[in-house]
């Protein structure tokens, strides 16, 4: 079977992600502060984000496994690239989680657990199996290199972010507030704007249709939710501070 399906999926998928983003801007995924009923049954937070997440790093290993040349340089960084981020998602970030976190609706898991398979499926079989691993020239080429900067800037951003939301909900169980320090001097969702970031970065260092889709499903997916979260705070807290941008630092 040739590949010609694949181009049409892309493209529907694509597609897709602008109607799921003006649904999101309207409906807030309902977790976290958003929890409301009607969403199905419950799952711990753990189990939630194990099942959700673990499929990204576990399929991906399938389509780079069975590639043409697993082991070519590129290809090696390209996977641990990839693995760097779901590794620490899907098997030490829910560990991580403080006691107390949310519950999350099985329809939002499934959900969770649809866009990681697709994505997945898009990111692998279009950049392993279908596209061209370019040859080692490819480490100072400068897509390669902005991109690799823009994914660990993000990454960093992201789980500093983590951590320091984790030791203050820890010091305040059960209670909303202004998160200080780190990158939440200038955002207000950086834990979310860093993994935007991050996925810009892979899409940028791949070069490829395939990870460009994905970073525009990661937007999707999150930029409404950082909007949402920062409209919350500012109905929520008087004091909320002005500097704080929603996406990106000074612009938006």
């Amino acid at each position: 079977m040739g590949h010609g399906w694949f181009f049409w999926f892309l493209t529907s998928w694509t597609a897709l992600g602008g109607i799921v983003f003006v649904l999101l801007l309207f409906i807030p995924a309902p977790y976290g502060r958003y929890d409301r009923k009607g969403w199905g049954p419950e799952l711990r937070p753990r189990t939630a984000w194990l099942l959700m997440e673990a499929p990204a790093s576990l399929l991906m290993l399938f389509y780079w496994a069975t590639s043409r040349n697993p082991f070519h340089p590129v290809s090696l960084v390209f996977i641990a690239i990839w693995q760097s981020h779901y590794i620490y998602r899907a098997f030490i970030y829910p560990f991580r989680l403080p006691a107390g976190s949310h519950a999350m609706p099985l329809s939002v898991v499934l959900f969770g657990l649809v866009f990681n398979g697709v994505n997945t499926l898009m990111n692998g079989y279009g950049i392993f199996w279908v596209g061209s691993i370019p040859d080692t020239t490819w480490f100072l080429d400068w897509r390669f290199l902005l991109g690799l900067a823009f994914f660990f800037l993000g990454m960093y951003v992201n789980r500093r972010a983590d951590d320091l939301l984790r030791t203050q909900r820890t010091a305040q169980p059960g209670k909303y507030f202004i998160p200080q320090g780190g990158p939440f001097r200038w955002l207000s969702c950086p834990n979310y704007s860093g993994e935007i970031f991050q996925w810009c970065g892979w899409a940028i260092l791949t070069w490829s249709w395939p990870a460009g889709t994905f970073a525009l499903w990661t937007f999707v997916n999150l930029g409404p939710r950082i909007f949402s979260h920062h409209r919350w705070y500012r109905a929520t807290f008087p004091g909320y501070p002005k500097e704080r941008k929603a996406l990106v630092p000074y612009l938006w």
